[in-house]
């Protein structure tokens, strides 16, 4: 029988494998996935949570979740574009003008 306990070790995991992406990889594409890994982790929280304690309101927060998510990819993945037209790079080190 699968318990909260390994739904949680399963979303630090996921979430850990999200953090480490997002603080060493450089490439804009794959921190974006990794933000994404991190929401979708916080999402299995959420359902577990919402099981356990047999309360829905973890499941409207998965739904919010999500569409957060997909409001960013539409913008991130815009943005992503546009850098890669423009300097057909899209390594964070060398996007260095947008600091302002």
């Amino acid at each position: 029988m699968i318990g909260l306990n390994h739904y949680l070790v399963l979303s630090a995991i996921l979430f850990s494998i999200g953090a480490i992406g997002v603080f060493v990889r450089r490439s804009a594409l794959i921190i974006f996935m990794c933000i994404e890994l991190m929401l979708n982790s916080v999402n299995l929280t959420f359902v577990a949570f919402s099981k356990y304690l047999n309360n829905i309101d973890g499941q409207l927060f998965v739904f919010f979740v999500l569409t957060v998510a997909a409001a960013e990819v539409v913008v991130g993945l815009a943005i992503i574009v546009l850098i890669f037209r423009r300097r057909t790079t899209v390594n964070v080190d060398e996007i260095s003008e947008m600091k302002g």
